[in-house]
């Protein structure tokens, strides 16, 4: 009898266990409410450090479903983007003022964690404003994140977790599963990367290869750059100290640059890469993205001079418009429900202060994948066939470059929800590593196949091979 006791005080102490304070009762533009559980506020970092978070809790089952912890890349780019515009329970409508609820939330079958980081991202902040910072200390203040949101929400401290991310998520995702390898703590069993960057110089030299193949340049001219770039087999497209091959790279990216990066059959909805424009009251810059360091020169030199303007300056995502998030989530109502601190600093997709002073660690991110591989960790890598910005091509050869023993050969999955069944992508799996493309889905796929992103999601999830 003593111990159905304690057994009952247990369960309800975990019941209780989740912050009050936090919880979230009614968000504005919502006109019915969720049937699940959601807290938004602070988790706590040594050193003065305050990231923001958004956990929803699974719609099926919160005490047995897994917690995923999700991260936007940029670096600089709040996760809040892939909560409002991808796979969170709620979208923003075009009127920056309504939501509508998402069938193909992640959250239907996980407890779903979104975490603004690093410190200057979004809501998040420090005390003393200084937002630089590198992969190394991201992966450990996310670390430190994410014990203090066990700490508060202990009654899932046993659940597998999982991470999982998109573009410069490439980086902070293995980064971080690295990091928690060694906190037996928390219950980590794997890492799944959308579009993620996995190799600078991969990454770079692989997009010249989809832009000719897609027909962006011409023959005559991909036979000058491989030319000017490339010596017997090897290329290098990087080579900044090769005038002839920075020649012909210069003339190649005036075609291909003003194209939407992130999805290249779709138009460009607002500002071009390295695109900065006054707007009156503000100038928008649109970053150009991780792969090409001429133009973030450039783009870097043309901020400056705009600076001088002294009007404030907001970091646009290039051919994305973020417009009905940022309108959405700088309504005072909505920051109060959320339980913002310091809300007159106003939210942003990306922080241009973030990107500009952010150090990234090492060129590519082997090391990290090997290790976890070796760990016996699973990973799940993704991408929309269509993207420019991290292109398909660059993380199939990072993958092959690992020498790992392949299990399922390259080969179609299929979609199942039209009729007939339609050719999805193309998957090619390893011991504890599966490779998969999306046909038709750009830099972010649950925003451009979003029922196809959820089937990859519940494979993902549940360890289901294709």
């Amino acid at each position: 009898m003593i111990h159905l006791l304690c057994s009952v005080v247990l369960v309800a102490l975990s019941i209780e266990a989740a912050p009050q304070k936090d919880q979230i009762n009614h968000l504005p533009g919502l006109d019915e409410e969720p049937s699940f559980l959601q807290y938004s506020g602070y988790l706590n970092v040594p050193g003065g450090k305050y990231l923001h978070y958004w956990f929803v809790e699974s719609q099926q089952d919160p005490s047995s479903s897994p917690v995923v912890l999700w991260l936007n890349g940029g670096p600089g780019c709040s996760s809040l983007g892939g909560f409002l515009k991808g796979h969170g329970p709620f979208l923003v409508q075009e009127d920056g003022h309504t939501l509508k609820s998402n069938p193909h939330s992640w959250n239907k079958i996980a407890n779903m964690l979104y975490l603004e980081s690093p410190a200057g991202v979004g809501f998040s902040y420090s005390d003393d404003k200084r937002y630089q910072t590198n992969d190394t200390q991201t992966a450990r203040d996310n670390h430190m994140a994410l014990k203090d949101f066990f700490h508060h929400f202990p009654e899932f401290s046993g659940n597998d977790f999982y991470i999982a991310g998109e573009s410069y998520g490439g980086f902070y995702v293995p980064y971080l599963a690295v990091e928690l390898s060694n906190d037996d703590s928390i219950n980590l069993k794997g890492i799944a990367i959308g579009n993620g960057l996995t190799s600078y110089r991969m990454n770079h030299d692989s997009l010249m290869y989809f832009v000719y193949y897609h027909g962006l340049i011409d023959t005559e001219l991909w036979s000058d750059m491989q030319s000017a770039c490339c010596k017997e087999t090897k290329c290098n497209f990087m080579d900044l100290k090769n005038q002839q091959c920075v020649q012909k790279m210069r003339i190649a990216s005036v075609s291909f640059h003003q194209l939407n990066i992130y999805n290249l059959y779709k138009p460009c909805e607002n500002g071009e890469p390295g695109q900065i424009r006054d707007l009156g009251d503000h100038v928008v810059a649109y970053h150009p993205g991780v792969y090409n360091p001429e133009i973030h020169s450039r783009f870097r030199a043309k901020l400056k001079k705009f600076s001088e303007l002294k009007k404030p300056i907001k970091l646009g995502m290039p051919c994305a418009n973020y417009t009905r998030i940022n309108t959405y989530l700088n309504k005072p109502d909505v920051q109060a429900e959320l339980h913002v601190k310091n809300p007159q600093t106003g939210w942003t997709s990306c922080s241009e202060e973030v990107f500009g002073l952010f150090d990234s660690d090492s060129e590519d991110v082997q090391d990290q994948y090997l290790e976890l591989l070796k760990k016996g960790y699973r990973i799940f890598v993704y991408s929309g066939d269509i993207d420019m910005a991290c292109n398909f091509l660059g993380v199939d050869w990072f993958i092959t470059s690992l020498k790992l023993k392949m299990q399922v050969p390259y080969n179609v999955w299929w979609y199942t929800g039209e009729d007939p069944p339609q050719v999805a992508g193309f998957v090619k799996q390893y011991a504890n590593l599966t490779l998969l493309t999306v046909k038709g889905a750009g830099h972010m796929v649950p925003e451009d196949k979003p029922e196809a992103a959820f089937i990859i999601f519940h494979h993902f999830i549940n360890n289901e091979p294709f």
